[in-house]
């Protein structure tokens, strides 16, 4: 190790060809990923045209995916055992096949199955491919690069709707061929990482005691003169690490906020998102595509504001913003569905910017919380506790929704959101210093 004393830290370099590949190759996986998640609303919509679904077997098919994102924890702990490579390598084609497989069965439990599956796949680039991102990205670019790609998820998952409408008149199957659509975009994401081949992560060779090819991997991508920074070169290594140190002393702390935060956020986001047209049929608005349209428009628009003044506010301040903001508008929108239509509209938009703005921090805060020898895992931990708030969204709202009306969905989304405030309030450490 001692001739790469002089080396400059890698982390320093500036912004070059491999940072743009490794960049490209997680944007477009967040694209299929957004999309595989945002499309199963509509097919669950077309497949109530066709099939006769309980309001059970819909919260189950919308969840479905979600559920699978709560493997994170496990994906999070392969990750920091094996490395980043060889996962993001597979994911999007083993995802682009679960996708296809959903065209040719309209059995709720098989296709349940699958949407658990897809899950996984998405788990894989939620908590791998964030890891490699901030890993290999300059220090300074880290925190603006990793805020920037909730734009690419946002889009996929943003134009699942206007795509979903776009795809009618095939009868029952419609709403397989809406599932299905998703492969296209995972593909996309396949072949990329597979023709501009993806490094491997020198902080966790580091991490696991192997400098050797740490070093030559940075050499090799960005030249002779850089190298490890010192710190990581005196890395112990890493032989077994548990998923329970998350919870010893020094992260207990991190592990519930970055937990509580994301649970709080996935209950209302992806509860009122994914089942977004039955909410709207709920409120009994004259056109349901349109306000549909503005929500996901306002979604969009919340995640780009969130990216832009990211690193202008403390984390602590901002997060707990999100929640209030979001929390009141959704408050007043139960207690107004017999108003105005248009102040229902605006209400909805202002819910939906809000919240979507603090989905900045889904992964740079809980990367930011957790050090390199378990930051996989530790964020791969957060996601499946976030997922356990997804799925009682998914599951419970329209259920709830059914049997007790919208309003009462919404004030159950009003309370959680509250809940999420107090979280951020009491709890939150600010890291915005280390991005900067």
């Amino acid at each position: 190790m001692q001739e790469n004393y002089n080396k400059k830290n890698y982390q320093y370099a500036p912004f070059s060809k491999v940072h743009l590949r490794v960049y490209i190759a997680i944007c477009l996986g967040q694209i299929a990923c957004g999309y595989s998640l945002g499309i199963s609303g509509l097919a669950i919509e077309a497949a109530n045209k066709c099939l006769n679904i309980t309001s059970i077997w819909n919260g189950l098919i919308g969840s479905g995916t979600l559920i699978g994102l709560g493997g994170s924890i496990f994906m999070g702990r392969l990750a920091d055992k094996i490395g980043r490579h060889h996962m993001l390598m597979i994911n999007m084609y083993v995802l682009s096949f679960l996708s296809i497989i959903q065209l040719f069965t309209s059995n709720l439990l098989f296709t349940f199955m699958i949407r658990i599956g897809i899950g996984l796949m998405i788990a894989i680039d939620y908590t791998v491919g964030n890891a490699l991102l901030i890993e290999w990205m300059p220090i300074q670019e880290g925190a603006k690069k990793q805020s920037s790609i909730l734009l690419y998820w946002t889009l996929g998952f943003v134009i699942s709707y206007p795509i979903g409408l776009i795809i009618h008149g095939f009868g029952p199957l419609t709403w397989r061929i809406i599932l299905a659509s998703g492969a296209f975009f995972s593909l996309i994401a396949a072949l990329y990482r597979t023709s501009f081949n993806l490094p491997g992560s020198p902080s966790w060779l580091a991490s696991r005691g192997n400098f050797v090819d740490a070093n030559k991997i940075i050499q090799y991508q960005l030249g002779k003169k850089w190298g490890l920074p010192k710190h990581l070169e005196r890395y112990k290594p890493i032989k077994s690490l548990s998923w329970t140190e998350l919870f010893n002393k020094h992260y207990l702390r991190r592990t519930i906020v970055g937990g509580g935060f994301y649970a709080c956020q996935s209950f209302a986001y992806f509860g009122i998102s994914i089942f977004l047209p039955l909410i709207l049929k709920s409120m009994n608005l004259q056109n349901n595509y349109l306000p549909g349209i503005i929500y996901n428009i306002g979604i969009f628009v919340g995640v780009s504001i969130g990216v832009v003044i990211f690193n202008h506010i403390g984390r602590k301040i901002f997060l707990t913003s999100t929640f209030l903001i979001s929390a009141i508008s959704i408050g007043l929108l139960a207690l107004s569905l017999h108003a105005n239509a248009w102040i229902k509209v605006v209400l909805f938009l202002i819910f939906a910017m809000s919240l979507s703005s603090g989905l900045v921090f889904d992964y740079t805060y809980t990367t930011e919380l957790f050090d390199v020898k378990i930051r996989a895992t530790g964020v791969g931990t957060c996601i499946a506790i976030s997922r356990i708030g997804a799925f009682l969204g998914t599951f419970l709202l329209p259920i709830i929704n059914q049997n007790y009306g919208t309003s009462t969905a919404m004030f159950i989304c009003f309370i959680v959101l509250v809940f999420g405030a107090l979280i951020c309030g009491i709890l939150a450490i600010e890291t915005a210093a280390l991005s900067k």
